[in-house]
């Protein structure tokens, strides 16, 4: 999943010089009027760094108004207003600013949404990747039948949950649209161009929408990992290169990453609202949101961005999306009792907590509503790196292993699952990054086959049709003789697979 790598990627930079207010909508009529705003103090400090920082608000549009204006009194600037899901951005360079606004009347919880300043931070390790090789194509194309693209014969991700099957029925409907929130979109591939849906596509980097045409495409200098996902997703089915799970659906690319690959929450949110106002049908998720790998309701900020990412999720799925995520590259059992965090946060100086997984959320992937999905190789055994938990893990698709874990059959000749590279490109990358778009793909096959579909329909489909696969124990994948993880739970659900692994066919014949 997104930053990459250890567990995710990397991505975009944020401008400079925010000034922009606005506001998308407002809450419906009926709601709570604004109450009265406490004081804040008359003169405030400005000589912090500068932050950001969300305020979420109760009430309705007046609550807002007056909530706006104690921001202004603290210290603070409104960046942008998502009065539909009463979410506020700011700026400010006052250290007391969260601890200020949060006395204030018709606030719920507010906090800052990074440690560092608004500036681009280190880059982190992304997926492990490389490029694919000459040979290997011009192999791949020699392999290839006439019903498929030349590098199909490579994708063993695509037998692994039918797809292949699946694509003799149907190839999904163009009136369905899979948003990938990541780190932008390469909607000039010739896999992706036939397929790519502008309407719904945007920047949302600074947390603000930009609707600039190509504001969705990665940088020069920025990751791949976007671009990557939506191939596996919808990658057209057109005689060209690779073939997307579901290679008739449309596909947009909502840049939420910063150029050194930070996904920070006022980003992901604005994401969750564009798609969810764009008619999107399916988000997929592959990141988890900066700068804590974990965000803990038992302190003020992290529960601050729990509660901001979860009322724009919510408000995605009540506007008809589904959304799906990645449960992680960490080797973490999420349902254990505890776990040890070293890497938060991780754009300033990370230290180490024990932290109380029920208590302690990696968002969105584990906020309710929201699809979690572990990763599998190509031997159909969990993925050496990919995180589990018994009641966390939702379903399970084909993420890639390294080969020498789990090698797949001929011609395929790496066990990691190969999809498009901004530039025309192709390459392989491994991670539940990659295992969230199967799912992703799924879903809107589910959705073509069934349009009118609710989102908890769509999801109920996606479970019940999902393959059956009993827990993998012992699970030794090196081979060294020593367990690696523990699964628990029956052959219906359990920690590794989930509800099972996805299943393309059946979502296009029931």
């Amino acid at each position: 999943m997104a930053h990459l790598g250890s567990r995710r990627r990397r991505a975009l930079a944020l401008p400079a010089g925010l000034a922009l207010t606005a506001s998308l909508g407002f809450l419906p009529a009926g709601a709570a009027t604004a109450a009265p705003v406490d004081d804040v103090p008359a003169a405030v400090r400005a000589d912090g760094p500068k932050l950001s920082y969300v305020v979420n608000v109760n009430g309705g549009h007046g609550t807002a108004k007056s909530v706006k204006k104690a921001i202004a009194k603290a210290g603070g600037t409104v960046v942008i207003s998502y009065d539909q899901i009463g979410v506020i951005v700011v700026h400010s360079q006052n250290p007391d600013f969260a601890t200020t606004i949060r006395g204030v009347r018709g606030v719920e919880s507010a906090g800052v949404t990074r440690t560092a300043p608004l500036a681009p931070s280190a880059d982190m390790a992304i997926d492990s990747e490389r490029p694919l090789t000459a040979d290997e194509a011009k192999a791949s194309a020699a392999q290839a039948d006439s019903d498929q693209d030349p590098l199909e014969p490579l994708q063993w991700d695509l037998p692994a949950i039918k797809a292949d099957k699946a694509h003799e029925k149907t190839l999904g409907s163009e009136k369905v649209t899979v948003a990938v929130i990541d780190t932008g979109v390469d909607d000039t591939h010739p896999d992706l161009a036939p397929n790519f849906d502008r309407d719904a596509s945007v920047s949302c980097v600074d947390g603000v929408p930009n609707t600039a045409d190509g504001a969705w495409r990665p940088g020069p200098d920025e990751s791949d990992h976007g671009t990557h996902v939506a191939g596996t997703i919808a990658a057209a089915k057109n005689g060209v290169g690779v073939t997307g799970v579901a290679p008739g659906v449309k596909v947009s690319g909502i840049k939420v990453s910063q150029p050194d690959g930070f996904f920070y929450t006022e980003a992901v949110v604005c994401g969750f609202v564009w798609a969810a106002e764009h008619g999107v049908d399916v988000t997929n998720n592959s990141y988890y949101t900066d700068p804590w790998l974990f965000n803990c309701k038992n302190d003020a900020d992290q529960k601050a961005l729990v509660e901001a990412v979860s009322r724009a999720t919510r408000y995605a799925e009540g506007k008809g999306a589904v959304n799906v995520a990645a449960a992680g590259n960490s080797r973490m059992d999420l349902a254990a009792d505890e776990l040890t965090d070293t890497s938060s946060p991780n754009d300033s100086t990370p230290g180490e907590r024990v932290i109380n997984p029920r208590e302690c959320l990696d968002i969105p992937t584990q906020i309710p509503g929201v699809v979690t999905v572990s990763a599998l190789g190509a031997k159909d055994l969990k993925a050496s790196y990919s995180n589990y938990g018994n009641g966390v893990v939702d379903i399970s698709a084909p993420g890639g292993d390294a080969t020498r874990y789990q090698a797949p059959d001929a011609p395929a000749v790496d066990g990691r699952i190969l999809s498009t590279l901004p530039g025309g490109g192709y390459g392989y990358k491994a991670g539940t990054s990659m295992a969230s778009p199967h799912v992703a793909g799924v879903a809107a096959l589910i959705k073509s086959t069934h349009p009118y579909a609710a989102p908890a329909e769509v999801k109920g489909l996606l479970y019940a049709q999902a393959d059956d696969t009993a827990c993998t124990n012992p699970y030794d994948i090196n081979g060294d003789g020593t367990v690696d993880a523990v699964c628990e739970g029956g052959e219906r659900k359990n920690g590794f697979y989930g509800q099972g692994i996805t299943d393309a066919l059946d979502a296009v014949r029931r």
